[in-house]
């Protein structure tokens, strides 16, 4: 052979050696096999969470032979499909945003528009309109009626060539919009279009100069707030402009309209109040519409109120100020935080991988300087002392509406009872205008005031009543109605009680919070001594004695502070104690505030319980369902409590992200419990997400329980068709601030409206089986700074309880559920009823405490004073300071999360076990009076079918567990056949040989 051909002769290859071979195959199969391993642990470490995101499996429950025929349809649907449910819901959102929307201007009756009219709609959110808020609390308005549409459906003509020019301007210019994960990138552009833009449309007005419809928008969003402070998002701000007041181009465009229209009518489409004073005394204003978040068909009602179809009957829900930088809450809200705390928590091993890793941040604040003088409460008091110009100080009084017709009230009967009792007013309410209408009737109370004592208010909403439509030269009564010991007031500094002072209480008949009735006199009634509510003589209401439970809070304000106290706003001094923003001693946290930021110890709780151990994992013969209808401390509780092991109530414990989790050995079932205030939605199962309601702001501008029983009710049908158990919702925070990220989500400045609100709408989903989880208890009031180690909230005990704290009495002393349960052997259906069944905490610190560890929250008040037997949910639990040991301690029993972001760091003591325990009952208490038990009698049995991602992961890791067995097997005998060639002398075959 050549040289040549020899170099081009295919070479034999050279057999890998036995090393080299190992060192490639062995890693490989040694990864692949600990990869395995560490997915399986991960899947059962994580298990809780994938299976929120992919299925949980499936309970079947079969009733026994004996049961078959037995009713166990414990709520049934008034609707027989969801497609039907879903009408209905959207023609109730329109009815709603119809009675919620407020004529609050309608200069010489512009109102209503001419049928047919042909209208040019301006403003940005006329095209980009605010249907709802983000976070939690949104809603799916994909197939939302417009602002566009709902004018249109009521037969108006729009514009098409300046509302395009708008709609093309919106699209590629964002508004802001509140990040809830990441609030620093949060931003607050108006994005109007500039004016002119407008102006090159201007010769498309002449054809639609019948009305400038200008619509006005605000967004909200949880995880921030609104700002005060617009310099850094408008070129065109002044010093001090703020969010909610008009920017440049808003006021260019009004301007705009004004000069080419001679019919203007600004609509405010936002929840939350902004500042309306120029346009409201601009005589070239028409009329103003405040139409809140109107939901999935609101805006409908809009296009129908412009019409005359629809007569407006809306009332304020806050008071509207003239200027917000003047309101006494403004300087305490925000960002503040004390400058010699750093507070370190433990974290959880998914956050790191370090046992004992902590996490350290600054400790935030906020001071309720202002007590009891919140919205109108300051403003009808100030203006009462002669602080304040009404007139100049505030544009709309709470509960102003106006009508397109007239009403005039006569007071038919007043019924007074005994200081145990109640005083009752019948108000003759005719229609003497042309349209028929509906109207508001409001009953306010004047308590007795003297300089130096008790706080109180001029005025505070006792009662009211919305009438049925009134047909024009028709009349119809309601009656309002005041419990004696509701007018009392709390002294957290002389008697630690509610006291009802000796003296005359004027009630009056209100169409607003400022203006008495026509033709009416105040009902005057005396109290002749004073009366405590302490001891035994405890209020009627409540089940045992109220006295100060707070007085670690209340113990920051003095009128004659040291040590950084805050000097609390009183009536008898409103120019001197005039809220100002925390001083520099302020900033500086006392060693008792210290104290409440520091870490749960639960060694030290475990050492001082003194209880017994309680028992565990016994043996019985009860199931979930057997114990339906029995009172919540019936025997039968403990035996079936004594069955569980301490593995299966904290798998419930620390899983109850939107979810209750399943007990086989029980018979529990997993229960859906999504969000939101405004209609179910989820983050994690898109198929729950419902038709979108009006913002909670709009649904208390109706002033009409009925109509929040309705929307319970018909919330409850759709629970039935999508299996859903429980709802996050009512949202019963007040409106302390209109800076407040969240106001779309709360009801009203006033905790009687919102309570009332909330206890209907509570009361109509529980009809069918729904418990409601009352939220967020108590003073979530502003977001701004929620999570960081959690907002420590400083109040008077007297604020906390009149204000923030009332609206969540009220709902849990007033929420009943029927439930229909087996009494006996032969399926016999008898009913009982249950109280308020659900309530979740919030972020925030209750002065220093975390109100999820709150005992004198959580326990003492909610549960001894009140009377509430359900379960508290944490809010979402992802934070270090929120523990949950010290969570079921203090009485939140379910952690807002998924295993293993949190766990218990102590599982073992008598102590843990034993809120463990208690925790549990809580929450099988409220799953087994729910519709959670539709289908179920007793004697059921149970199978369980894990969901197919189980078999997906068993199925993946049987074949790769086969593969690397057989990997091992061939590495194995290539080793061993090479080393017995090297044994024998002989040569191993390379073409077709195996390597």
């Amino acid at each position: 052979m050549n040289a040549k051909a020899q170099k081009n002769a295919p070479r034999a290859k050279t057999p890998m050696s036995n090393k080299k071979y190992l060192w490639i195959w062995a890693p490989v199969l040694t990864t692949v096999t600990a990869v395995t391993v560490v997915a399986n642990v991960a899947l059962v470490v994580a298990g809780p969470w994938v299976a929120s995101q992919l299925g949980t499996g499936t309970y079947t429950f079969t009733n026994s032979a004996q049961a078959a025929d037995w009713d166990t349809e414990y709520y049934s649907s008034d609707f027989g499909s969801i497609d039907e449910v879903d009408a209905a819901a959207k023609a109730l959102v329109e009815e709603i945003s119809g009675a919620g929307i407020v004529l609050a201007k309608n200069d010489a009756a512009a109102l209503p528009l001419a049928a047919g009219a042909k209208v040019t709609m301006l403003g940005r959110a006329a095209a980009d309109p605010v249907f709802g808020g983000s976070g939690s609390g949104s809603v799916d308005t994909n197939s939302a009626v417009t602002a566009r549409g709902g004018l249109e459906n009521a037969g108006f003509q729009v514009n098409d060539q300046v509302f395009t020019t708008i709609e093309a301007y919106a699209a590629e210019n964002p508004r802001g919009y509140i990040e809830m994960d990441n609030p620093g990138a949060s931003s607050y552009y108006v994005g109007e279009l500039p004016v002119g833009e407008y102006e090159a449309q201007q010769s498309s007005f002449a054809e639609y100069s019948d009305a400038a419809v200008v619509v006005v928008g605000r967004p909200g969003g949880e995880g921030g707030d609104l700002t005060q402070d617009m310099s850094d998002w408008d070129d065109n701000a002044v010093e001090g402009q703020h969010q909610l007041e008009l920017n440049q181009d808003e006021k260019d465009l009004i301007a705009l309209a004004e000069a080419n229209f001679e019919t203007v009518v600004v609509v405010v489409n936002a929840s939350t109040t902004m500042e309306m004073g120029a346009l409201q005394d601009d005589p070239q204003i028409d009329s103003i519409l405040l139409a809140g978040s109107p939901g999935a068909s609101g805006f409908n009602a809009l296009g129908r109120i412009l019409s005359g179809d629809v007569n407006p009957s809306g009332r304020t829900a806050d008071l509207w100020a003239a200027d917000f930088t003047a309101d006494p809450t403004y300087v305490n809200f925000g960002d503040f935080v004390y400058e010699n705390l750093d507070v370190s928590y433990p974290v959880s091993s998914l956050e790191t991988a370090t046992s004992n890793a902590t996490v350290t941040s600054d400790a935030p604040f906020v001071n309720y300087a202002e007590g009891i003088y919140v919205g109108y409460r300051y403003y009808e008091t100030a203006a009462a002392e002669g602080f304040l110009d009404y007139d100049d100080a505030v544009v709309y009084p709470f509960g102003y509406g106006l009508s397109y017709t007239d009403f005039t009230w006569a007071v038919t009967d007043t019924q007074a009872g005994a200081v145990d009792g109640t005083v009752a007013v019948t108000v003759e309410v005719t229609n003497t205008g042309a349209a028929a209408g509906k109207d508001v009737v409001e009953l306010y109370y004047t308590a007795p005031y003297t300089d130096g004592g008790i706080e109180k208010a001029e005025v505070v909403l006792g009662d009211f009543a919305k009438t049925g439509v009134i047909e024009p030269g028709a009349s119809e009564s309601v009656t309002l109605e005041i419990a004696v010991e509701d007018m009392a007031s709390y002294d957290y500094l002389g008697e630690q009680a509610y006291v009802l002072e000796a003296g005359d209480y004027d009630l009056t008949v209100r169409t607003d919070s400022h203006t008495v009735a026509e033709g009416t006199q105040p009902i005057v009634y005396t109290v002749d001594s004073d009366v405590v509510y302490s001891g035994e003589n405890h209020r009627a209401s409540d089940l045992t004695e109220v006295t100060n439970q707070f007085d670690d809070v209340s113990a920051q304000f003095s009128a004659e502070p040291t040590d950084g106290q805050i000097v609390p706003m009183s009536r008898a001094d409103f120019a001197g104690t005039f809220p100002t923003a925390p001083s520099a001693d302020q900033l500086v946290a006392s060693d008792a505030v210290a104290e409440g930021f520091a870490v749960w110890d639960d060694e030290a709780a475990a050492d001082a319980f003194e209880g017994d151990m309680p028992t565990t994992g016994a043996d019985t013969d009860l199931s979930l369902i057997d114990l339906r209808g029995l009172p919540k401390d019936d025997p039968q509780w403990d035996e079936l409590l004594d069955s569980l092991k301490v593995g299966e109530m904290t798998d419930v414990l620390l899983n109850g992200a939107y979810q209750t989790a399943a007990i086989g050995s029980i018979g529990k079932p997993a229960t859906t419990e999504p969000d939101g205030p405004a209609g179910f939605s989820s983050f994690i199962n898109s198929s729950i997400n419902g038709v979108a309601y009006p913002s909670e702001f709009l649904i208390a501008q109706t002033w009409d329980v009925e109509m929040a029983h309705a929307m319970g009710v018909m919330l409850g049908n759709e629970a039935l068709f999508k299996d859903i158990n429980g709802w996050y919702a009512p949202a019963m925070n007040l409106h302390r601030s209109p800076f407040a990220g969240r106001n779309f989500e709360y009801y009203s400045e006033d905790p009687l409206l919102s309570g009332m609100l909330a206890t209907a709408a509570s009361n109509g989903a529980a009809t069918k089986g729904v418990y409601t989880t009352l939220k967020h208890f108590a003073m979530n009031d502003q977001e701004t700074n929620r999570v960081n180690n959690g907002l420590a909230t400083w109040a008077t005990e007297q604020t906390m309880r009149e204000l923030y704290l009332k609206p969540f009495e009220m709902a849990v002393k007033n929420i009943s559920m029927e439930v229909p349960y087996i009494a006996d052997t032969d399926g016999t259906i008898s009913t009982t009823t249950v109280g308020a069944t659900a309530v979740m905490s919030s972020f925030n610190r209750i002065g220093a405490t975390w109100a999820g560890g709150s005992q004198a929250l959580m326990t003492t008040v909610l549960r001894e004073e009140w009377g509430f037997e359900g379960f508290a949910i944490s809010d979402f639990n992802l934070y270090p300071y929120m523990n949950p040991n010290q969570g079921i301690s203090a009485g939140t029993d379910l952690t807002l999360t998924f295993q293993p972001s949190k766990s218990f760091s102590d599982t073992s003591s008598a102590k843990a076990v034993s809120d463990i325990r208690d925790a549990t009952h809580n929450i099988l208490f409220t799953v087994a009076n729910s519709n959670a038990m539709n289908g179920l009698a007793t004697g059921a049995t149970i199978a369980y079918t894990p969901p197919t991602w189980v078999y997906v992961q068993i199925g993946a890791t049987v074949v790769i567990g086969l593969l690397v067995l057989l990997g091992g097997f061939l590495v194995t005998r290539r080793v061993l056949r090479h080393r017995r060639t090297a044994v024998d002398g002989s040569t191993p075959a390379v073409a077709g040989g195996t390597d």
